[in-house]
């Protein structure tokens, strides 16, 4: 299905229509659709609203929200990713071998928590959210470096724009999709069509065709440990100990304002009086076809501009999109203000996804694709799922209107650091690696 073409140019409008149109483009789109369907049932706000519709407190859903973790720390296992196939399919290669296994647990643990009873008692529903919180971490992570792997790095803006595509339309389907069938059939019934809807990644896992591996790769010691730490060694000798320290903070703190928001959406949405096919139509569909909008302009944006002004457009976008959310805080239950909100929050949303994945890729040795960049994931996540994690006590001992005031201000630190970044950063990633 994907054929790699590194001789091919890129550059210019005609090598963007020539990197959105090739058949890795549509692959990622496939494999993006796997990545964003669980995340909403087990990390974010169709959880929270399910267990917000069956009654738990807002500290209680914040703390279970804790629960997706895996998410955050799946660089931990990535370099076993990087060094070997899985041994029960390892016939499909080193990617695809784990891209199969991460799919067929994910369906398995949306299965399981159709049955689930919170209102009974949260201990299984924990339970199952760790195990398909792990399959999809190890998803996403092989997921990421397929696509560094399968396409060079001028092409990255537009894998990251049909990734994105495909990421989000799996969104549409657990968030409006879930919602809906949450309203006239029950979650049970929700969560069970969401299983089966993992049969199409699945698919394309099977019949895909496998990266191949760098024309020159660094010497790997024997040792396993070795694995684990060759991979954050290299990227601080490419890049020197204080600017690789400071890409690393950057990269941490950009999508700081909206994380912090994200576990406490659902439950704004229904207190601000919205039943739950309101947030379906706008939260789920009209939103999310918004943030397919912005992907698509931040990878062409990207591909045209170069990396550094995206990033600062974005990371003012995503923070400012937050004060968005006041309209509906002083105008609840009002169809216009949630419209208008949620187009400003995922226009920005897709945007400054593509423009951070786009720079993230150019950062990561394809010696190490998986580990480097599950690092960055995560530690683009790890700052606002833990304050995410309390949110709900913020909000209890303050007000909506100030939690989004507060989010908002959290980009300052974003844009000092970027400030010192920009003379020692290209348009391509570090000055360092160019």
């Amino acid at each position: 299905m994907t054929e790699a073409q590194p001789r091919v140019s890129y550059k210019g409008w005609s090598g963007i229509k020539r990197a959105f149109g090739t058949p890795s483009a549509l692959t990622m789109a496939l494999l993006g659709f796997g990545s964003g369907l669980p995340f909403l049932l087990i990390a974010s706000q169709t959880l929270s609203t399910r267990l917000r519709d069956v009654g738990l407190d807002l500290g209680s859903i914040g703390l279970i929200s804790l629960a997706s973790f895996f998410y955050l720390l799946k660089f931990v296992w990535a370099p076993l990713i990087d060094r070997y196939a899985f041994p029960l399919v390892s016939f499909l290669g080193r990617r695809r071998s784990w891209l199969l296994v991460s799919q067929v647990g994910v369906t398995i643990g949306l299965f399981a928590l159709a049955f689930v009873r919170p209102e009974q008692g949260v201990t299984p529903l924990v339970l199952w959210v760790l195990f398909a919180s792990f399959a999809g971490a190890t998803q996403d992570c092989v997921v990421d470096a397929y696509r560094i792997e399968i396409a060079p790095e001028t092409a990255q803006a537009a894998l990251a724009a049909t990734y994105t595509l495909g990421y989000r339309i799996g969104l549409i389907l657990a968030g409006a999709g879930a919602l809906y069938l949450a309203q006239f059939e029950g979650w049970l019934i929700a969560y069970l069509a969401m299983s089966a809807l993992m049969l199409l990644p699945i698919i394309t896992t099977l019949v895909c065709r496998e990266p191949d591996q760098p024309e020159s790769r660094v010497q790997r010691n024997i040792d396993v440990a070795a694995a684990f730490w060759q991979p954050i060694t290299s990227f601080f000798s490419s890049n020197g100990v204080v600017l690789a320290l400071a890409l690393l903070a950057f990269v941490g703190l950009f999508k700081f304002p909206d994380q912090v928001i994200g576990v406490m959406a659902g439950p704004f949405y229904l207190d601000s009086g919205f039943t739950k096919a309101d947030i379906a139509t706008v939260s789920k569909l009209f939103g999310l076809w918004m943030g397919i909008l912005g992907a698509f302009v931040g990878g062409v944006a990207v591909a045209a501009f170069g990396f550094r002004r995206m990033l600062l457009l974005a990371a003012l976008g995503v923070a400012l999109s937050n004060l968005a959310f006041l309209l509906m805080a002083h105008n609840p239950g009002q169809l216009w203000a949630f419209y208008a909100a949620l187009s400003a929050d995922n226009l920005f949303q897709g945007f400054a996804g593509t423009v951070l994945v786009a720079f993230m890729s150019s950062l990561t040795n394809r010696n190490f694709t998986a580990t480097q960049y599950a690092l960055l994931v995560s530690l683009a996540n790890l700052p606002g799922k833990f304050v995410g994690g309390i949110s709900g006590y913020i909000v209890e001992a303050t007000s909506y209107s100030t939690f989004f005031m507060l989010s908002a201000a959290t980009v300052v630190p974003t844009l000092l650091l970027l400030g010192w970044l920009w003379p020692r950063i290209s348009d391509r990633g570090p000055a360092a690696q160019v």
